[in-house]
């Protein structure tokens, strides 16, 4: 096994490793498996490298000593509405749960944020009342809906 990049993040599984690799990169252009590790464990393959739009990531299936939490999550920048309800469906596809704020859990117990772009835009402009209003009303949905961020900013 040759590592590609020195840094990557590792996710612990308790079994599916391979199999949300395999859903992940399908979700996203430049994203691929690129290596498959299996010594006979019979929760999956133990070790999958991938990279996912680019960023290194593993997983590693190993029993049930530790679970995922939504402490560790993966960030995704969506350009618009549309890749932002695109990716939000098929995470929540067999089995996900939403939960606030861009937040939700798929159904293989990852944590992922999908974050509009528009999102740090007006949380971080200038007009502190205007990011104000947009917080207020981010801090109400689960999937992000940037033209109700936008028209809270404007004060509409």
């Amino acid at each position: 096994m040759t590592y590609r990049s020195k840094v990557r993040t590792c996710l612990w599984f308790e079994r599916g490793g391979l199999e949300a690799a395999q859903f992940y990169v399908s979700l996203l252009p430049w994203s691929l498996v690129d290596t498959v590790l299996d010594h006979g464990n019979p929760a999956g393959p133990m070790v999958v490298e991938y990279t996912l739009h680019g960023a290194p990531m593993m997983h590693l299936t190993a029993g049930p000593h530790y679970k995922l939490t939504p402490a560790a999550s993966i960030s995704v920048l969506t350009k618009d509405q549309e890749e932002t309800d695109r990716l939000w469906s098929a995470l929540l596809s067999g089995g996900g749960t939403e939960s606030m704020c861009g937040w939700l859990i798929d159904r293989f117990g990852v944590s992922w944020q999908i974050v509009p772009e528009a999102l740090p835009r007006l949380l971080g402009q200038p007009d502190r009342f205007a990011a104000g209003r947009a917080q207020a009303a981010m801090m109400k949905m689960h999937r992000i809906d940037i033209a109700a961020l936008e028209a809270a900013a404007s004060g509409k």
